[in-house]
């Protein structure tokens, strides 16, 4: 009786480590512009860039870690992190000596590394709108990169500094950041594996910046969600990147 209890644990033990293999992985939320939260297969939430525009409904999310890509207010409000005092929070720029300076992170936190790239919001290093950090994370075994408000396309020493890229969140609505040509022009730097998602573009309920139709078009392989969330496999290898059009309700 005992040899057989002892199997049967046994099993159980081996059922229950097959089990946490098939749910590991990431989930993606975006809640409109560059707000989106990301949960790795442990638990940990990340969130990038939150906002507190009316049109979006003023989301309110929990996180352990926040990343800031630039300090303009629509990427900046943490006031829409329920519990902002127990997060760790990232800024991707920091002030010294009276100016902006990119904050150079490589760090791990939980079963998350992440990194920072300087570029820049604009096309004039910087003259027009000011600095921009990229955030390179690492979990679940893949890659995932944020481009935050990026406003050029990229030189030949950030591509590298970026690395293989699994998941790629790119700005596409112009004015302020790339436009759809310039976003596409940046794909092709990056060359993403398994998803591209959109972000920083003019929906029905916000119009301060271009639709999504630019970068889209002529694109192969686009897939337009109902809801805002995205499960990301790292088993997940499509012949070309899935382009993500996620819902921001």
């Amino acid at each position: 009786m005992m040899r057989y209890t002892l199997s049967l644990l046994a099993g159980f033990a081996v059922l229950g480590c097959v089990l946490a293999a098939d749910t590991k992985g990431i989930a993606l939320r975006w809640h409109g512009q560059s707000f989106f939260e990301l949960t790795t297969s442990l638990g940990t939430r990340v969130v990038f860039d939150p906002h507190a525009i009316e049109e979006y409904g003023r989301k309110s999310v929990q996180a352990d870690l926040v990343l800031i890509s630039h300090l303009h207010n629509d990427h900046t409000q943490i006031d829409v992190i329920e519990n902002a005092t127990k997060a760790k929070i990232i800024n991707g720029l920091v002030a010294k000596n009276r100016r902006v300076e990119w904050n150079l992170v490589d760090e791990k936190f939980r079963d998350v590394t992440i990194r920072t790239v300087g570029t820049y919001h604009d096309n004039s290093q910087g003259m027009e709108r000011g600095k921009n950090a990229v955030f390179v994370l690492e979990a679940d075994g893949m890659r995932i990169v944020f481009l935050g408000d990026l406003g050029h396309v990229l030189s030949d020493g950030q591509v590298k500094e970026i690395g293989s890229v699994d998941v790629l969140m790119i700005p596409v609505g112009g004015i302020y950041t790339l436009n759809g040509a310039e976003a596409k022009r940046v794909v092709q730097q990056l060359k993403p594996k398994k998803y591209i998602v959109p972000m920083h573009y003019g929906t029905k309920v916000y119009e301060d910046v271009l639709p999504v139709d630019e970068f889209i078009d002529e694109q192969k392989n686009v897939k337009r969600f109902a809801g805002n969330r995205l499960e990301v496999d790292p088993a997940f290898q499509p012949e070309t990147p899935v382009i993500a059009l996620l819902n921001w309700k």
